[in-house]
């Protein structure tokens, strides 16, 4: 093992050695080495007359580009196409942590890690298979799930996910199902739970008091004595259009609740502020210790760093920059807001077309109350048939989850053409159950 790495290991030990039980073989072997950026940097500072360290191509003491590409950027050279570092930029991580306590006002007073910046939470989701996840470790997720998650940790790393039911028979949140299955692999050296809210594909986010049944389930099993790595996944996170629904995120009430809970949020500026291709992302954690917590959470960003240094060596510097400056524009919180209330307009246009009693012949719908989806279950019809049907016949696109699941994304369809999609969808189940 490296020296870094094993200094690093200590480091964490020290102050909470249930957080070093939780690392992977390859999240213990992790460090951010002192080499080439690390020369790098010094070089920066001390090399007044040549600095001959980067791998990069400068003229005239700045970064060399082609007339032909830089025409597209409103932004010089220096701050759009040299390397960003491998934590992100300082100003942004500072930024975006400022940005969570302001929006998750649970999380005031309770000490977080500087966020690290991730190629989005694709990227965001495979450092914490990197670092927490080992081959046969089980992943829980609710049975209404991204499917991308199978590609991450079952496929790349080796793990096995296993799925509860995400609702019950009355289609409420079945956080009963919750306890009973982190109940039945307790046995496990340690439980990795995946919490998704607003949920994909589902459109669900819980209630208040939903978030606090979740909270003490958790905490019950920490109190047992059993290692938690918690992940929340808030790709739609702030996207709530009902009230009594949770708005912060669920990683504020779990932050420094026990020392054997870990708290691992992602989330990225991807669904937050519409920039979807621009692909950057945050990762930050949160742990209880009677120790302070701090030289641990800076150790933490050092091996996600390692992380990303080992994978994409760093996120794209333009999409950072260009983030960081939109956030710091004054009209900035006022233009989301006016395309919250065109998702919100379009969430509850979707309910009100839904009531209609003519419906509940051809489908169910599934609880849903924030972000970009929801889900059908449709009857006496294969959901995969009736995607292909709706295509050929009626130029519709919806995505089919299992037999009898679709996905509909109101979030991409204007508020006056959904009357018109379910009403062809409507009749697209009747020609085929026909």
């Amino acid at each position: 093992m490296n020296p870094l790495a094993k200094e690093l290991n200590e480091i964490i030990r020290s102050i909470n050695p249930y957080v070093y039980e939780m690392l992977s073989e390859a999240g213990k072997n992790l460090f951010f080495p002192k080499g080439i950026l690390y020369q790098t940097a010094e070089a920066k500072e001390k090399a007044k007359r040549f600095n001959a360290t980067i791998g990069m191509a400068t003229e005239k003491g700045h970064p060399m580009f082609l007339p032909s590409i830089i025409k597209w950027i409103n932004l010089p050279p220096e701050r759009s196409i040299t390397y960003a570092p491998a934590f992100g930029i300082p100003e942004l991580r500072k930024k975006w942590r400022e940005l969570l306590y302001e929006k998750n006002p649970s999380l005031r007073g309770k000490e977080i890690s500087l966020p690290i910046v991730t190629h989005a939470i694709t990227h965001g989701l495979s450092i914490v298979a990197d670092m927490w996840v080992d081959p046969r470790d089980i992943i829980i997720l609710p049975d209404k799930m991204w499917g991308n998650y199978r590609l991450i940790f079952e496929v790349r790393k080796g793990a096995k996910i296993v799925n509860y039911p995400f609702f019950d028979e009355e289609k409420k949140l079945n956080i009963d199902a919750l306890r009973k299955t982190l109940e039945k692999h307790s046995d496990n050296k340690k439980l990795i739970l995946i919490l998704n809210f607003p949920n994909n594909p589902t459109g669900y986010s819980p209630t208040v008091s939903e978030a606090e049944e979740i909270k003490n389930v958790i905490l019950e099993i920490a109190d047992r004595g059993k290692n938690i790595v918690l992940v929340t996944d808030d790709a739609y996170f702030g996207l709530v259009y009902e009230d009594g629904i949770l708005r912060e995120s669920i990683f504020s009430l779990m932050a420094s609740l026990h020392p054997r809970i870990l708290a691992i949020k992602l989330d990225a500026a991807t669904k937050e502020d519409f920039v979807w291709g621009l692909r950057v992302g945050f990762i930050t954690y949160a742990v209880s210790s009677n120790k302070d917590v701090k030289p641990l959470y800076e150790a933490l960003e050092k091996k996600t760093a390692g992380a990303v240094r080992g994978s994409i060596s760093n996120v794209n510097h333009l999409g950072q920059e260009i983030v960081l400056a939109a956030i710091k524009e004054p009209g900035y919180q006022r233009e989301k807001k006016e395309k919250f209330n065109i998702l919100k307009e379009r969430a509850l246009e979707t309910k009100s077309i839904l009531s209609d009693p003519r419906y509940k012949e051809v489908w169910d719908v599934y609880p849903f109350n924030s972000g970009y989806f929801m889900c059908l279950r449709v009857k006496d019809v294969n959901a995969e048939e009736l995607r292909r049907y709706l295509l050929d016949k009626y130029g519709i696109g919806i995505i089919s989850l299992n037999e009898r699941d679709v996905r509909i994304a109101f979030s991409c369809v204007e508020k006056d053409d959904l009357s018109i999609l379910f009403e062809d969808l409507y009749k697209a189940i009747k020609e085929l159950q026909k």
